[in-house]
């Protein structure tokens, strides 16, 4: 449901973000290399495409619905956002049902398919298309710069009622980003992201929603890893990676992004697909892959995946030649975490 932290893996300490630089282009016909950052020993990983796999891991569907139809999502900008950082994510979000010619391979709509691969009980698929339906720009921090899990559903209140948004109860996710000034309920410290349902009594309907903040300003190395690391591991660990877009922050909220709308478009009532007994805190297809993000990964570390000319890191290719850094999603077919940019 949120995308937790582990504490043994994850601490805070101060970390301040790149500047960001605009798009990240490729020029000519160069090959970005193929990078792992402390691949670890081969024993911790009996094979190199199931990364993850588990006999043990009990993923169940509990019945309830996921989002089959083309899934339209409403975007809340809380706080003050620039423009280049508006236009990163909406071209990640617009490169989930982006064709094959729009991106090349390893691509965010290939990776999309896995999460695709999730049905209800008639036998119908989480939807391939993802749209950008509406935003709504919330710079007067309409609820103040500390929001808690309740009033972030009243931001979404304020949005509906306000007549940017439709009530789209069947087809709508509501996507709140809070910009790096503004301190939300347990972030940083427990959560970088989670998703829900709003409550009729605060809003006045049951919408499927995900929060995510940019930690760019408040623990970049806690929620934007492997961008900024914690201070434990800079004696020696592994350094931090450069990120696909010049923006730690921004760049860090991709995956976790990511790792939301998977979850809630195949739990989006908590009642469909997750492992444990306990909806009020399941374990969803993107906590089940948290941290890894290509062959190779586990034990702590991310995997392998590609370096551009500029030392850029990333394993995912977008519209408009975007690059991005994503991790793996279980995969239903597979029982194991999976991605295309696998080397096997």
């Amino acid at each position: 449901m949120a995308l937790f932290i582990f504490i043994c893996f994850f601490l805070v300490s101060a970390s301040l973000p790149l500047p960001y630089s605009g798009a990240a282009v490729e020029t000519n016909d160069f090959q970005p290399e193929v990078y792992n950052p402390k691949l670890p020993p081969r024993a911790l990983t009996s094979s190199k495409k199931f990364e993850g796999s588990s006999d043990l891991v009990r993923l169940r569907y509990h019945m309830g619905p996921v989002l089959s139809s083309p899934i339209n999502i409403y975007i809340i900008w809380y706080g003050k956002w620039a423009q280049p950082q508006k236009l990163l994510i909406k071209d990640f979000l617009l490169s989930i049902s982006a064709s094959h010619r729009a991106a090349a391979s390893p691509s965010v709509a290939e990776w999309w398919r896995t999460v695709s691969l999730y049905t209800d009980q008639t036998g119908a698929n989480v939807s391939r298309s993802v749209l950008i339906a509406g935003e709504y720009a919330d710079q007067r921090y309409s609820h103040g710069a500390q929001l808690t899990r309740l009033s972030i559903q009243q931001v979404i209140a304020s949005a509906v009622r306000a007549a940017p948004f439709p009530v789209d109860h069947k087809n709508g996710i509501y996507l709140i980003l809070t910009s790096e000034d503004v301190a939300v309920q347990d972030f940083c410290r427990a959560v970088c992201g989670f998703h829900y349902f709003t409550f009729p009594s605060m809003v006045g309907y049951t919408l499927p929603y995900a929060w995510v903040g940019n930690s760019g300003k408040q623990c970049p190395d806690v929620c934007a890893y492997p961008f900024a690391v914690p201070a434990y591991m800079t004696g020696g660990g592994p350094s931090a990676l450069s990120p696909p877009n010049r923006d730690v922050g921004v760049d860090g909220m991709i995956s976790v992004i990511g790792h939301e709308l998977a979850e809630l478009s195949s739990n989006p009532l908590v009642n469909a697909w997750y492992a444990g007994e306990d909806p009020t805190a399941p374990t969803e297809i993107g906590d089940l892959c948290e941290g890894l993000y290509g062959t190779g990964g586990g034990g702590g570390y991310i995997g392998q995946v590609m370096r551009d000319r500029e030392g850029r890191t990333f394993n995912l290719n977008g519209r408009r030649k975007r690059k991005f850094l994503v991790q793996w999603i279980w995969s239903p077919a597979l029982k194991a975490c999976a991605g295309p940019n696998a080397l096997d």
